[in-house]
């Protein structure tokens, strides 16, 4: 994976080297944080962030904090009409809240609950206790809309996963029909007694490569038939094209599923690493990996692309001399306080960044600003490609007066 530009590089090596860090610590006296705490804005506003002139390349710190928990108070507007599907977490409730307020904003919401495990001989659904019926009840309710000639809401499909099958389980699921179908009425019968409206399945990540794509198909696509037979649906979770991958899923692959498939789930983040640090999901990546499946001028394109959901991940990431890892909106509040400038902008990747030294060591962040997440939603637009957000809760409120 190549770094994004030169100056990126450059802060790099003076983070690791343990050189002299851009910004440094920025204390407040009481009285101070007082008077600007006064001034933060939360909840619904009569202004959203184009009126306010806030969707700039270059933010300030001081705008980021001051307005991140408000958003615009019609939370029934879009802006983008291609299928947003959202994500949430268990592990993140203030994804169940950001869920139900921007609930009109979604076609489908996938709570991450469920995995298929197995059981002597037997297939069963874990997970099933995460299930928040009251909680699915209220996202629905919120989440209609008047569409001629009815009403429409936002759609559940939960992701689900395949936890702890041997090699001998695996082989035995794809190489047996009977077996298969043995899985998919446990699917289904789970799906009919939660109400979901299908599945998103997280399976070719973990398989392609491993054995031959045909074998994939089948399994895909035999499930694909047996959910559409109790009107269910299926989004599949498919990887971007990477440099040490190119080949996991491309433009044969759509091809062979694009009639079938609900959707798929397209995961454009984390582009970086801790080993290589640098942008979450630089733009051209993004592009990339669209235009790898669906070339422009390919057989039926608009149709394809239209089912493609582009990822965009609402988490940064924060790199130290020690490592670091992923960060979401509370530790990245905490750590842009200390900026004392406005974020650096990165031209080629169209992603911001900054640099700091705190009591705990150096620091340089990537994490999404209003800027960088509507230029993936404006290439989401061009390219006629949907939406798809890892995962909601990680980001800031007001990130969604985009959507």
């Amino acid at each position: 994976i190549e770094m994004s530009i030169c100056s990126v590089h450059f802060l790099l090596c003076l983070l690791l080297c343990g050189q002299q860090a851009i910004a440094t610590l920025s204390p407040d006296s009481k009285s101070k944080s007082k008077h600007k705490e006064s001034k933060f804005l939360r909840g619904p506003q009569d202004s959203d962030v184009f009126d306010l002139d806030l969707v700039s390349s270059e933010p300030l710190p001081k705008d980021i904090l001051m307005n991140q928990e408000a958003y615009y108070k019609d939370t029934a507007l879009r802006h983008f009409n291609g299928t947003t599907l959202g994500y949430v977490t268990p592990w993140n409730s203030h994804g169940y809240d950001v869920a139900k307020i921007f609930a009109k904003k979604f076609d489908i919401i996938s709570p991450v609950w469920l995995q298929i495990v197995k059981q002597g001989k037997d297939y069963r659904v874990a997970g099933t206790h995460d299930i928040d019926a009251g909680w699915l009840t209220d996202v629905r309710r919120k989440g209609k809309v008047q569409q001629q000639p009815q009403m429409r809401t936002v759609k559940v499909f939960p992701r689900i996963i395949f936890d702890h099958f041997t090699d001998r389980d695996i082989k035995l699921l794809l190489s047996d029909a009977k077996e298969r179908s043995r899985l998919n009425e446990v699917l289904i019968k789970t799906c009919k007694e939660h109400s979901f409206d299908g599945l998103v399945l997280e399976v070719w990540s973990q398989l392609a490569g491993r054995i031959d794509d045909q074998i994939l198909f089948t399994l895909v696509l035999q499930m694909v038939k047996e959910l559409q037979k109790q009107q269910l649906r299926l989004i599949l979770v498919i990887p971007p094209q990477r440099k040490d991958t190119p080949n996991l899923f491309g433009e044969k692959h759509l091809d062979k599923l694009y009639k079938h498939v609900y959707a798929f789930s397209l995961m454009t983040y984390d582009f970086s690493s801790l080993q290589r640090p640098g942008a979450n999901a630089p733009l051209y990546w993004v592009r990339k990996a669209v235009e790898h499946m669906a070339p422009l001028g390919c057989h039926d394109m608009e149709t394809k692309r239209a089912k493609i959901l582009l990822g965009l991940n609402m988490y940064g990431y924060d790199y130290t001399p020690d490592g670091g890892g992923p960060i979401t909106f509370g530790q990245y509040l905490e750590l842009v306080r200390h900026v004392k400038k406005h974020l650096t902008f990165d031209e080629r990747d169209i992603e911001n960044f900054f640099e700091i030294k705190t009591e705990t060591g150096r620091h340089i962040v990537f994490y999404p600003t209003l800027h960088s997440v509507n230029e993936r939603i404006k290439l989401a637009k061009e390219l006629g490609t949907g939406i798809s957000i890892w995962e909601l809760g990680q980001g800031l409120n007001y990130f969604y007066d985009l959507l």
